[in-house]
């Protein structure tokens, strides 16, 4: 059986590359940490570090032994402050990844609720990409995860709950303006991963938009097009963090984006996420984020 002990410490190394800075991370001394090293070496049969010069690096067995290593770590680290809150030793905590827009405009709403009923949980927050976020769900780094999508469908392996359908806009100088009425206009759009759904709705209306510029920053999108530089699409939730003097928002129709909270595993969920999921449920009913916002 796999000693949780060394499985920290070979994540250590892993993350940290030598035993040096892995032992000072930890705690340990070097030679614990080469210890518990060879012993996991030992115990798995398998060569998981090799020197190279004065340094280490991980086999690709001991690459892959880290890998789920932190994975396992994760679920331990999780039960652990599960099995704490559920017996009293402190009120547990609710770690939660979420989109830029989300932690600016809905997060902060849920965060509010939850300190003023529960005190005493600790919540942590780290901007993620939804991609990246549900990764570190299944990882069990994160407890919670908002993201977004444009399809009907989450991965089989994650129990996702819809939030809100948040309304796509197009930016810019004009008031009632559509995808196809700015055809010929350069176009402001984001970096060439983020910038698919938008490239989708287009090509449905029948054309591809000239990009001119390209930046993933709202501030610098809307500076853009209130400088007459072009014309943009953004979430209604972006424009609810921030909207520049002078520019327009024209409400696409059939272009929207699916916005949902995850959670891993099968149920219950420990009490602090289940709190904070309450507390999100809660202020989306309170800031109503599918509306307009503000003119």
């Amino acid at each position: 059986m796999l000693d949780i002990l060394r499985l920290r410490v070979l994540a250590a190394v892993a993350e940290h590359g030598s035993v040096t800075k892995a032992a000072k991370h930890l705690n340990y001394s070097q030679p614990a940490v080469s210890h518990h090293l060879a012993r996991l070496e030992a115990e798995t049969g398998a060569r998981l570090v090799q020197r190279v010069g004065r340094g280490i690096r991980l086999t690709p067995e001991g690459e892959h032994l880290a890998r789920r290593a932190v994975e396992i770590i994760g679920r331990v680290d999780t039960a652990a402050a599960e099995l704490s809150a559920m017996v009293g030793l402190r009120t547990g905590r609710v770690r939660v990844a979420g989109f830029q827009s989300a932690l600016a405009a809905l997060v902060p709403h849920a965060a509010g609720t939850l300190r003023r009923e529960h005190p005493g949980i600790e919540l942590h927050l780290v901007e993620a990409h939804p991609r990246v976020a549900l990764d570190l769900l299944r990882a069990g780094q994160v407890d919670v995860a908002v993201g977004f999508g444009y399809g009907d469908s989450t991965p089989g392996d994650i129990r996702a709950a819809h939030l809100f359908d948040d309304p796509m806009y197009l930016l810019s100088l004009e008031p009632d303006q559509t995808l196809v009425g700015n055809r010929h206009s350069a176009w402001i759009a984001g970096c060439e991963n983020c910038r698919r759904e938008f490239l989708v709705a287009c090509d449905n209306a029948g054309f591809v938009p000239p990009i001119a510029f390209t930046s993933d920053d709202i501030i610098v999108q809307q500076a853009l097009v209130a400088a007459g530089m072009g014309v943009t699409t953004m979430p209604g939730l972006a424009l609810r963090t921030h909207r520049a003097p002078g520019i327009e928002a024209s409400v696409l129709r059939d272009f929207r984006r699916h916005v949902y909270l995850a959670t891993y595993g099968d149920p219950p969920d420990p009490p602090a996420t289940n709190a904070f999921v309450d507390a999100l449920h809660h202020a989306v009913q309170q800031t109503r984020p599918g509306e307009p916002p503000n003119a």
